[in-house]
């Protein structure tokens, strides 16, 4: 199954890159497009979820690294005391297999 790495840009111009289990993300992320700061982690945890469960669909148990990625995210959304007003960018999708 094809995986996919998504780099955001956090509110301080910090980037980090993401892993997602499953190439459904991009029906989430595009590169460019940008979220107010709770959005982007409903975003995140449905995209990440959709990924968790195409695994699950193909082999029969969910995906931990799905899940490990959002909660990744949801630590830097506490660490940068992530305001509703803050922007997030995905700056990059892109296939790693």
């Amino acid at each position: 199954m094809p995986s996919v790495n998504f780099t955001v840009k956090w509110p301080n111009g910090q980037q980090e890159n993401f892993y997602s289990p499953s190439t459904i993300v991009y029906e989430y992320f595009k590169k460019g497009q940008q979220w107010q700061g709770h959005e982007f982690l409903t975003q995140a945890e449905t995209a990440l979820q959709a990924a968790s469960e195409r695994v699950r669909a193909r082999y029969g148990f969910a995906c931990s690294s799905a899940m490990d990625t959002f909660n990744r995210i949801q630590d830097k959304a506490h660490h940068l005391a992530l305001q509703p007003t803050d922007y997030i960018e995905i700056t990059d999708i892109y296939n790693i297999d």
